[in-house]
């Protein structure tokens, strides 16, 4: 299988408690590699357009609160099937409900603050990498 991109979150409950390397090793470790990678402070602008699908939902402020309450540093990862290894590494939402071995059983402070964030699907991969990258920033 050829190798494919994602995009990763690391949020501020995990860099204010500064994990970035952590997680990053843990992404590493999972076979994924970081060809590009950027500390912001997401604005509200960013956070409402970047979570925008969820703007009918009734956690959108909250997360859009939460999302610009500190730096995040946003990551584009490459590596065989990087969505689904990204995802698998990440864990379960609820980290009461991850799996041992994964970011958020091991960093998460709760099914909000879960420390980070991964594209769903290869589509969506696209999007958020376009979102805050542009093609020159990816160094891979």
């Amino acid at each position: 299988m050829a190798a494919t991109r994602t995009f990763s979150i690391i949020k501020p409950d995990a860099t204010r408690r500064n994990l970035t390397g952590a997680v990053t090793k843990m992404l590493e470790e999972a076979g994924l590699r970081v060809v590009a990678s950027k500390r912001i402070r997401m604005s509200r602008d960013q956070a409402e357009g970047f979570y925008a699908v969820h703007k009918e939902r009734p956690f959108f402020n909250d997360l859009c609160t939460f999302m610009t309450s500190g730096p995040v540093v946003v990551q584009v990862l490459e590596g065989e099937d990087a969505v689904t290894r990204n995802r698998t590494v990440m864990g379960a939402t609820n980290p009461a409900q991850a799996d041992e071995g994964t970011i958020r059983k091991a960093y998460a402070e709760s099914i909000e603050a879960n420390s980070v964030h991964g594209s769903d699907s290869d589509e969506n991969a696209k999007i958020e990498i376009d979102f805050f990258f542009k093609p020159e920033e990816i160094v891979g």
